[in-house]
């Protein structure tokens, strides 16, 4: 009965985007078997992969009595995966920058109420994304994690403490913005 696909009661789905870049370091993480195992014995029971650019293919499982896996590449819209998804794991490369797509994605999640952690890229050299990230995980918006502790946020995290991210105020995001861009704050 569990594993019928239009069941939402059952069906818990842990949605993965790299957003139209590689980013083989998040995927090989939430490709490894002690993070799917984690996953499991939270509840979860698929796990869908976006890997964008990214040159590591993560392995396909049917599920059964484990969880399900799948990936894909790009996609017309993830709207959909978003929508469906009980937990979004998402990069926070080029939060500030010339990315609005990932931007966006991370603001639609949370705009969805969904819950939401961030990996930061620690391969870029201008990380300017991880302080944007860190701030709404000081906020309590979503988890911000590494690749390499992404294993243990998911163990540790208590997603009944996230507060809803109120998208009404973008005051002081926008602050947090102007001040990367080298811009006065008023």
């Amino acid at each position: 009965m569990g594993d019928h696909e239009g069941d939402d009661r059952t069906r818990r789905v842990v949605f993965v985007t790299v957003g139209t870049t590689s980013f083989d370091a998040l995927v090989k993480a939430v490709d490894s078997l002690t993070f799917k195992q984690e996953l499991a014995s939270k509840g979860y029971t698929h796990l869908l992969i976006q890997m964008g650019r990214g040159s590591y293919v993560p392995t396909k499982s049917e599920g059964g009595n484990s969880l399900a896996v799948d990936y894909f590449t790009f996609s017309s819209s993830i709207a959909d995966h978003l929508k469906s998804a009980s937990l979004v794991i998402s990069h926070a490369e080029n939060l500030v920058g010339n990315n609005e797509l990932n931007m966006s994605t991370i603001f639609e999640t949370l705009r969805l109420g969904k819950r939401l952690i961030v990996v930061v890229n620690e391969d870029l050299m201008d990380n300017h994304q991880s302080e944007l990230a860190e701030e709404l995980a000081d906020r309590k918006h979503l988890y911000c994690a590494r690749p390499q502790t992404l294993h243990q946020t998911v163990a540790d995290m208590d997603l009944n403490s996230l507060l809803p991210y109120i998208p009404g105020d973008a005051t002081p995001v926008a602050k947090l913005i102007n001040r990367f861009l080298g811009f006065p704050d008023d």
